[in-house]
This record gives C-alpha cells, structure tokens and sequence, in this order.
C-alpha cells in the first residue's frame, strides 16, 4: 500500500499538502482500501453542531478491508499471533484465512441469536483470540461493539450496557492475570440484575471456573459454534455498511461522574487506522507487531486489531502481564516471535526498569526495528532505558500522543524518518492542524510557547458523538474554544517547532495511561455510608506516571483509619475497578472551598505534590485555617 513517507523532506511536503488541500489529500489515501461504492462527498463539517461527515455516501464493510482483501495473497500468513498469560501453555496461531472463517463462524453465531445490525453487543472477554473474533464478527454483522476491560466492576459494566441499551452481552467463565483468575461471569452477572435490555449471554470458557447458567438467557459459545458447524456453510457476506454508519461505542472517563461513550464510525476510522499504522510505525509485510495494550481500550481497537489487520500485518497478542512470571516476560516473548515492532506503555516501561537490567540482558532482541510508546508522555529517564537496553541505540521511538476521541495517532515522529527528542510526541500527523490556545481564546502563534492544545480541522478518525447525548459531546470537546476540537491537555511547542505534551489541564487523570475522571472517583468516594464529602487530585507517581490522591472528609465513625482507607478502595473498586482506587486517602476535617462552596482543587493539587511554598491567597476562602491542617495531615502521611 502507498501509504508510507519516504524521508523527512516527504514528510514535510505530504504534511503541506495535507493541509493546504486536505480533501484531496484523504481522498488518495482512502482510495487504497475497499470500498463497494466511492463515496459522493469527501467530507462536510461544522464544529459548532458538531456535525463532522466524512467519505459521504461512501459503503463498505471494515472486516473486507481486513480480512477478505488479504485472502488472496496473504492468507495462509499470521493475521494474529497469541501468546497466552502462562508460558508453559501452547501460544496459537491464526492466519487470515482461519480469522476470517472464525469471524464469519461467530457472525452466524450473532445472527442464529437475533443480533441484527445496529444493535449494540457490551464483549467483557479476557485478552484471547476471542475477543478479535467478537469485534470483527460484530463489526461484520453491523452490530455496533462496546468492549468493556476486564478489569472494571459490575457497576461499571451495567453503567455502560444500560447507557448504549446492548441487547446482547459475550464474556467468559473467568480470565488469567500473573497468579490470579478473575471471575468474569459472575461480575457479569452481578451487572445483569440492573440490565432490562440484555436478552443473551454468550460464554466462552478459558479459566473452567464454574459459573452460574441462566436457562434461556445463557449459552456457552463452544455449543453456538457447534451449531452453526451443523448448518454447513459458515460463510457469511459482510453487512454493506455507510462510511458514517456507526462501527462502536467506547465508554471513556470525563470531568463529570458519568463516563462517557465515544462513537466511532465506519469509514473515516477505517482510513486514520490504517494510515497512521503503516506510516508512523514504517510497517513492511512480513515484520511481527506486538501491542502490549489491551483491546478494552482504545489502543486495542485501533493498534491491535483494525489498523494493523487492514493494513495485512501480524498482530500480536498477549494474554498476560509484564512481569509474570517473572520482569522479563516481554522480551521473552520477543525473542520467541521474532517480533519487530514492540508499543507499549511508560508506565510498563518504568515497572520493568525497577526489577533492574538482569531480566533484559541475554535477552535475544536483535529482531526488534522499532519501538512505541503510548499512554501518557514517556520520561526521558524511562524513553534513555528503552532506547538503550530494549532497542540498543538502533530502533527509533515513536512517542505517540492520541486519545479515545482522536481514533489514532494525532502527533507522533515518523519512525526512522523524522527526528526523536526524548518525551516529545515531536510533529503533528498529516491532516492534523494543530492550535495552541491561550486562556482568553487567542491562538498563540510562533514557537517557544505553550498553551492549551487544539485541532482546528477535522480528521477522519475524530469522534463524532458521545453516544445518545450530543450536547455532551458539544460541550465537552467543542464548546470551550470556537471552531476547535479541544483535548484538554496542555502543550508546549519549543524553539524548534516540536511539540511536548505537558499534561491534563481538565479534572481528568493518567494513570498508568488511562484516563479516570476525579468526579467520578470522588461519586465513588461519597457512596461510603461513612464520607461526608471528597476531594480527589492527581501527584506525580513513580510508576503510574499520576497516583490518586484523596482528601476525604469522615463521618463521626471514623476510629480506625486504615480500616476506613481499605473500605473507601473497596468501595472505589466495586464500583469503577480497581484501576481507580486512591494510592493516598487523607483525612481531613473540611475541604478548602470558596464563600459560593466551590472546592480549591489547585491548593489541594499542590498541597498532594508536596509543593506548599505558594500556594497563592488562602483569605479569600471561607475557613483558611483548613489549608494548615491539611498541610500538616499531608506531611505526616508522607512521614
């Protein structure tokens, strides 16, 4: 595919022209996947409404440009390679050929249980070959996926299913992860008994845990695939999809208590995912990816699953944690594959560098030509060891900086093409216009400056909606700077013109690369039968990139303060999961508020970063003397 700049001067000059004539430019690259009809229109947008159309009249299906286009030249070479949680089990293998004959197998499970497209299918599955099947056999069908991570709670799952009304929910028994099993049917159906909409529970077994079958609601998937087996042919055409019709729903953290779901349509994500996959990572036929994500998040979607399978690669999946069973899992498993490519996270890259340099060295990683980072902004002292001891001075970083609602990579170096700075996402993507805004919504021009960082233009993997609340999505992503999309992270542009991330200027948090909104950890906070009221901030942690830090104020019950700190995180955990719970709960007697009741999150923000020299003017508050008690119980929990 012709999809990839060659040098830097090409980069440069496809940029140009990206932006200066950014329909012809989208239109080229679109032209080099399968469409069953071009479309009428490149794109028309108002980022007011927002109403962003992209390849109008355009219809496809994304599983053909995945799969069934690959048949003929590619089909007996690995589509997904999978390496399971423990190394003493069989890793499996599946090439194009086998994933399109199980997707196609799944997508007549689908429809044998009433699934019609535009119905909305929640997947709670562990990290297997399964969950690939799921989504393209969903996406196949029409159906509209919302794969939820296996690590949230029940809440969590019911939130999300009762919000996009899914019809039918696939899980497991249970999934591996390290040492433990985690019992995913029975937070499933801890979920169910608030879910009116769920008709069908689909079961895969992994973990031959036992589990609770509901007669006429439950089936076991090995049975359903039994039976499509007994009907013969499992062929299944692919469902003629519009390029704006919707392809899933991701739920994502905001700034108010509710997450919010991200849609995603057809054929503008087809296209960001594909590009942005093969140009950033420099991707050739043949060469081993492997993407430590996991496909609950967005990472899976787009760099797991379909940039890399329309574009004909090998895609690698991996069960397991890092550092199971032991810190040097990952290079294991490179050494094993073969693996080219290796994208993964800061906060795995800080976890492996503490076990120390003994579970890298002797390691066989001569296979690797390129490397990846995502999630949060990679430190320099984290991006040096990568580079040194992973990459060994010769496998560029792409640092890549992109969101839920961006689709794919929006600034990101070019590997082997453009230059690299350690902890600078460095260059925008073709077709990304970027504007970095000031306070009073000035654009600020020129380099060696900051501000809050904007697209001004649309792309087509951008989010078209937040699901069943439009104005949500308007006020969240639209509303605060005119005609631009906002992400609401900060960024620096230095002397050079190279950009930096420099962290959320919202109440959002990263940690360990995912995105957690403080309103909704603080709701989780206050449903404790003993919290008056909470204040939840992010600090710089070592590992996680940004911790949890809670500053909770108790009811008259509190006797025993560790007893009460362990009740608060079960509560966060049941709740949203355990990737939410605070690493500090402190206990305070008032919150620092203004005379209208509004909490002064920065006093509270540098207070847990262990910054008090200045914290501005506390009079203005309605109890100052709050802010010394606070800083007092923040030093003695340090202590």
């Amino acid at each position: 595919m012709n999809l990839k700049v060659r040098s830097f001067e090409d980069y440069k000059e496809t940029y140009k022209k990206s932006v200066e004539r950014p329909e012809e430019f989208w239109s080229g690259i679109a032209e080099e996947f399968k469409w069953r009809k071009k479309w009428d229109k490149v794109l028309s947008w108002d980022f007011k409404g927002p109403d962003v159309r992209w390849f109008e009249g355009g219809k496809l299906n994304i599983t053909e440009n995945c799969l069934d286009r690959h048949i003929q030249e590619l089909g007996d070479k690995p589509a997904i390679i999978w390496e399971p949680n423990d190394p003493n089990e069989n890793y499996r293998i599946l090439s194009y050929k086998q994933l399109l004959f199980n997707v196609e197998q799944f997508a007549n499970v689908l429809k044998n249980n009433d699934i019609v497209k535009g119905d909305r299918v929640c997947i709670y599955l562990p990290m297997v070959p399964e969950l690939a099947i799921a989504v393209l056999a969903c996406a196949r069908i029409g159906a509209v996926h919302s794969v939820v991570f296996g690590g949230f709670s029940a809440q969590s799952i019911a939130d999300r299913i009762n919000d996009a009304q899914c019809k039918l929910v696939i899980t497991a028994d249970g999934s591996f992860r390290g040492t433990k099993v985690i019992e995913l049917k029975d937070i499933v159906d801890d979920a169910l008994g608030q879910c009116k909409s769920v008709e069908r529970v689909i079961v895969l077994t992994r973990t031959r845990t036992p589990v609770s079958m509901i007669k006429g609601r439950d089936v076991w998937w090995e049975d359903e695939i039994k039976k499509v087996e007994t009907q013969g042919n499992p062929h299944f055409p692919a469902e003629e999809m519009d390029a704006e019709d919707m392809l899933f729903i991701l739920y994502t953290s905001g700034s108010t208590g509710s997450p919010k779901g991200v849609v995603h349509t057809c054929g503008g994500y087809m296209v960001y995912t594909g590009y942005t996959f093969a140009n950033t990572f420099q991707y050739e036929r043949g060469d081993v990816y492997f993407c430590t994500a996991d496909i609950g998040w967005i990472t899976g979607h787009s760099y797991i699953v379909y940039g890399p399978l329309s574009q004909g690669a090998t895609s690698l999946m991996f069960e397991g944690i890092p550092t199971y069973p032991d810190a040097g899992r990952l290079w294991d498993i490179v050494e094993k594959h073969r693996v080219n490519i290796v994208y993964t996270a800061p906060t795995a890259i800080r976890s492996l560098m503490g076990f120390g340099d003994e579970y890298v060295e002797g390691k066989d990683l001569s296979s690797i030509k390129t490397l990846g980072s995502v999630g949060e902004p990679i430190n320099e002292e984290a991006w040096k060891w990568f580079d040194e001891k992973v990459g060994h001075g010769k496998a560029p970083i792409v640092d890549t900086y992109w969101q839920t609602e961006t689709g794919g990579f929006i600034i990101s170096p070019i590997a082997g093409i453009t230059p690299t700075v350690p902890s600078y996402a460095m260059f925008p993507q073709p077709g990304i216009q970027l504007a970095l805004m000031d306070e009073n919504g000035r654009e600020i021009e020129g380099n060696d400056v900051s501000g809050n960082l904007c697209v001004k233009f649309p792309w087509p993997g951008m989010l078209r909606t937040t699901y069943g609340d439009h104005e949500r999505c308007r006020k969240t992503y639209f509303a605060t700077y005119e005609n631009m999309y906002f992400t609401g992270d900060g960024c620096l542009r230095d002397k050079d013109g190279y950009y930096r991330i420099t962290g959320r200027v919202d109440d959002v948090l990263n940690v360990s690369g995912h995105r957690i909104g403080t309103a909704e950890v603080e709701d989780a906070i206050n449903r404790h039968s003993d919290v008056v009221e909470s204040a939840v901030v992010g600090y710089p942690h070592a590992i996680k990139g940004q911790g949890i830090y809670a500053f909770v104020v108790a009811g008259d019950h509190l006797k025993d303060a560790d007893l009460m700190r362990g009740d608060i995180n079960k509560t966060v955990s049941r709740i949203i999961g355990a990737i939410a719970k605070p690493e500090k709960i402190q206990f305070v007697t008032g919150l620092p508020k203004t005379r209208s009741g509004k909490i002064m999150r920065r006093i509270l923000r540098k207070i847990a970063e262990g910054d008090t020299s200045n914290l501005g003017d506390t009079t203005t508050l309605l109890d100052p003397e709050v802010v010394e008690e606070i800083k007092k119980g923040a030093e003695a929990l340090r202590g």
